[in-house]
């Protein structure tokens, strides 16, 4: 039996194993589809210790996850339980209240995972539920339901996205060689994992001396998913006209972040060939500055970033402390103390117990190389 927070967190509820089982099984539906900017959720309706129906919120504008499952259950989900992994609506968007649907249905119990942290969403829906006689118990797998939306969180609280960083990094702690070589650190079965990453989020977001240094394409070739959209922090507007990531920007959506005094002919080359160009202010480095021009990215519909280089653009994220989540692909070659660059660029702590660290590292071996990655810790 496991105890989870009812209404407001302050209905202990008992759950049973069954509870934890069957909302594990809402929890792994919860994790498909691409509705950003809205939330992942999963649902699935329970009978007689059957699943009757499933589903997932696929896209923005189609379904919602309970709305699916009960769908699919039919006529068999009167009197069954449904477990979602957040909160149902009680508010018009792009589709109607889902309250609604699950008081049509005439389910006996509603399970949630996690309340909506929406701080814009008037009304609850557990309160409709349970003022229209459904049983409501809150808080199953509380902890699991809350890692699931944790991007969407951030980004409805908070205004900004949910950053992931991405290293490719040597033994020694570089991402080149000497001469300024980068391909590769690591090898393919790490380059695949990225690709993963790389459709998991909206966004992916590189400094313009990877660009110039790789000519990178950072698209989804080497696993199932979207590409997500490409992000330069450019701040003198120094993207050659010829590189990949210009070349093929009416394909994959391209987006140019750069100072406010950059050139405006550079902008106006870049906006011909179809890639928008966003202007944010300047940190005291004269660089980009992180918070703002995420600020602006969260604006356009960015929910989850992924920082994958370079040392510059990782020093300022985490020096400006948005970074939320860090995957470090660790290749096990040395490339020496003059290799260039170190893999973050920024002062650093000035102890190691004040350094970011790892919350719960996971690690896993990808090939001949080590990955480790987990939620970021700013304060000891």
């Amino acid at each position: 039996m496991s105890s989870g927070s009812g209404e407001g967190g302050t209905l202990e509820v008992a759950f049973s194993a069954d509870d934890a089982k069957w909302m594990g099984a809402a929890l792994e539906r919860g994790v498909r589809g691409t509705p950003s900017p809205n939330p992942h959720v999963g649902a699935v309706v329970v009978k007689s210790g059957v699943v009757v129906g499933a589903g997932h919120h696929e896209r923005a504008g189609e379904d919602h996850a309970e709305v699916g499952a009960l769908r699919e259950a039919g006529a068999r989900a009167k009197g069954a339980t449904l477990y979602v992994t957040l909160e149902p609506c009680n508010h018009v968007g792009r589709t109607p209240p889902c309250t609604g649907v699950v008081l049509a249905a005439k389910v006996a119990r509603v399970v949630v995972s996690c309340r909506d942290p929406n701080p814009h969403v008037t009304g609850g829906g557990v309160e409709r539920l349970r003022a229209a006689g459904v049983q409501v118990d809150v808080g199953c797998r509380e902890a699991d339901g809350r890692r699931l939306i944790a991007p969407w969180t951030k980004f409805v609280t908070t205004g900004m996205p949910y950053v992931t960083l991405k290293q490719g990094l040597s033994l020694d702690g570089r991402i080149a060689s000497r001469s300024g070589a980068s391909k590769w650190v690591t090898g393919p079965e790490a380059r695949a994992r990225v690709h993963v990453l790389r459709a998991q989020n909206d966004a992916v977001v590189i400094g313009i001396g990877t660009a110039l240094a790789d000519d990178p394409r950072l698209t989804v070739r080497d696993a199932p998913g979207p590409s997500p959209l490409r992000v330069v922090f450019d701040t003198k507007l120094r993207l050659p006209l010829t590189g990949q990531l210009v070349q093929s920007a009416r394909d994959v959506p391209t987006w140019v972040v750069c100072t406010i005094d950059a050139p405006s002919l550079a902008e106006e080359q870049l906006v011909e060939r179809g890639v928008e160009v966003l202007r944010a202010p300047a940190s005291a480095e004269g660089r980009i500055d992180p918070i703002a021009a995420l600020r602006m990215l969260a604006a356009r519909g960015i929910v989850a970033a992924m920082i994958e280089g370079g040392a510059e653009l990782a020093g300022s994220a985490l020096a400006g402390g948005v970074v939320d989540e860090l995957h470090a692909f660790i290749g096990p070659i040395l490339l020496g103390p003059r290799g260039r660059p170190g893999a973050v660029d920024w002062a650093g702590p000035a102890t190691p117990a004040e350094a970011p660290r790892i919350i719960d590292p996971q690690w896993e071996v990808c090939g001949l190389d080590a990955h480790v990655w987990g939620s970021l810790r700013y304060h000891p």
